[in-house]
């Protein structure tokens, strides 16, 4: 089994001079999946997992090769169809932060006010929330949005917090804004993308994706099964965007029920 997570993790520690430029943003999402690629060359079939934007990533591998992929475990974001339309920036508040991040230098501008660990420690408790994050003026930054005096998530201990902010420490946020926020709108040329391995969506009742535009019903009327034919999803009940750090146990059950009730 092959975690998207692990991927990213090795790669944005990296300094950026080690990762080399892509000038086409297809590239880009596809040199975070080449590492996927070439260990299917050396496996005849893999499961993939993937959270958040991971998801897109072991989606897209799995539309490219489907003979290679057995099955499928998303958390946090269903199947998105790569293109303009994949997240409905237009119907949500001006201030919504996939457009701010989506702007060259934004970010980057409000990141750059604070150090990395509390960057992380304000996305990880903006996005905690129930609610899309989104600022409501012009000159309020998403991470204006937090109070610092709110304290961690209890599930998120101080080590945690301190081990995820090191893998920046190198990198930097540039690439991470690119990939996905940057990139995820471009068209990769594929007419009517289909998963057809059997897979898994993992989602949490509080979870803030719920309500962007239409996601809600785009999962829970079955339209996602128009790609995604074979998709069984779970929705958890008090369980939020970060599933898998809050609710560990019942989501590495459901992980393995479905790997022994896939595996050959």
């Amino acid at each position: 089994m092959i975690s998207t997570k692990q991927i990213k993790s090795s790669f944005y520690s990296r300094p950026r001079k080690e990762r080399g430029r892509c000038t086409v943003h297809i590239l880009m999402r596809l040199e975070i999946a080449q590492p996927l690629i070439l260990l299917m060359v050396y496996f005849l079939q893999v499961f993939l997992v993937g959270k958040d934007f991971g998801a897109l990533v072991v989606y897209l591998v799995a539309v490219l090769h489907p003979t290679k992929v057995s099955g499928v475990v998303t958390r946090g974001i269903p199947f998105l169809r790569p293109g303009p339309n994949a997240v409905q920036s237009h119907m949500c508040p001006k201030g919504f932060y996939v457009t701010r991040w989506k702007e060259p230098g934004r970010a980057e501008a409000d990141f750059g006010r604070f150090d990395v660990k509390t960057v992380i420690k304000n996305i990880y408790i903006l996005f905690s929330s129930s609610e899309v994050p989104a600022a409501t003026r012009d000159d309020e930054e998403i991470m204006d949005l937090v109070d610092p005096s709110t304290p961690l998530p209890p599930w998120l201990s101080e080590e945690d917090l301190a081990a995820y902010a090191s893998l920046y420490e190198n990198s930097g946020f540039r690439y991470p804004l690119q990939v996905p926020y940057r990139t995820m709108q471009t068209d990769l040329g594929i007419p009517d993308p289909k998963v057809t391995a059997p897979s898994l969506l993992i989602m949490g009742e509080k979870d803030y994706v719920l309500k962007f535009p239409g996601m809600e019903d785009y999962m829970r009327s079955g339209q996602v099964k128009h790609f995604v034919p074979n998709l069984d999803i779970v929705f958890l009940e008090e369980g939020n965007h970060f599933i898998q750090e809050m609710l560990p146990q019942q989501v590495n059950e459901l992980i393995v029920k479905f790997l022994n009730n896939h595996m050959n």
